[in-house]
């Protein structure tokens, strides 16, 4: 039986699109991982039942800073996002691994969001040389290349998830006082590797870090009181940082 022209042109663009998508490595960064704590469990149930009523049209998904816009970020929140019927998906702690289990278990089930902005990684880093209770108190060391892929997975599932939404990746913002902290470098690295991820279309990237910095790359205590968390004015910096792309990609 002969197929229509039209399915052998859209059937070939298929396998096409799928040869040249990479394999991504099978690591830590890369296996789901559920965490073992009764709190941020709860949590991630609160963001499978914002999926199901489906309302939110601006998603925030992330670690503790995300999370954050719910403590320190409260203000710049509520003068930013409350009418733009917006949710925070934020869960400290959490690792890309931890964001891909999410994924695959109800959360953005339901939603069709215009816009998800999307920030992780920075634990990946941060937890070198820690025991993990999920797996026999392995101890847990990733690399920026493996951050990476972790979070070049997260928006392959974003797609498939909500294929009509357009995604703002951040780069991880900096961490450490000095330009010269580990920590920072490797965020660095990682930030260099996730900027090709985008595609102008519906991935787009921003790096805001220099935001935050000393002119001489330092960043104080005002801002990040721990060097990692941000300060309510550097919740309100970070919001102003991406408003216009906030804007633009929401149609407003």
């Amino acid at each position: 039986m002969k197929l229509p022209t039209l399915s052998l042109l859209a059937l070939s663009f298929l396998l096409a699109s799928c040869a040249r998508e990479r394999v991504i490595p099978v690591h830590v960064a890369t296996t789901p991982a559920a965490e073992p704590n009764e709190a941020k469990m709860k949590r991630h149930e609160s963001f499978n039942a914002v999926s199901k009523q489906g309302e939110a049209t601006l998603v925030f998904l992330g670690d503790s800073i995300t999370q954050g816009w719910e403590g320190k970020g409260k203000a710049a929140w509520e003068k930013y996002y409350a009418s733009r019927k917006a949710a925070n998906f934020g869960i400290g702690g959490d690792r890309t691994e931890h964001v891909l289990w999410r994924l695959e278990n109800g959360n953005f089930d339901g939603l069709k969001p215009k816009l998800i902005v999307l920030m992780i990684g920075t634990n990946n880093t941060g937890h070198q040389n820690r025991p993990m209770p999920e797996i026999n108190n392995q101890i847990y060391t990733c690399s920026a290349e493996q951050t990476a892929d972790g979070v070049e997975l997260i928006l392959r599932k974003l797609r498939k998830k909500a294929p009509f939404a357009d995604i703002l990746l951040l780069g991880i913002f900096p961490r450490g006082e000095s330009p010269e902290d580990p920590m920072r470098k490797q965020n660095e690295a990682t930030n260099a590797l996730i900027s090709k991820l985008a595609n102008g279309k519906t991935i787009h990237f921003m790096d805001i870090g220099k935001t935050f910095l000393q002119p001489d790359g330092t960043l104080t205590r005002e801002i990040m009181p721990d060097l990692l968390h941000l300060s309510e004015k550097g919740y309100e910096m970070w919001a102003g940082a991406i408003e216009p792309k906030i804007k633009e990609l929401l149609g407003e």
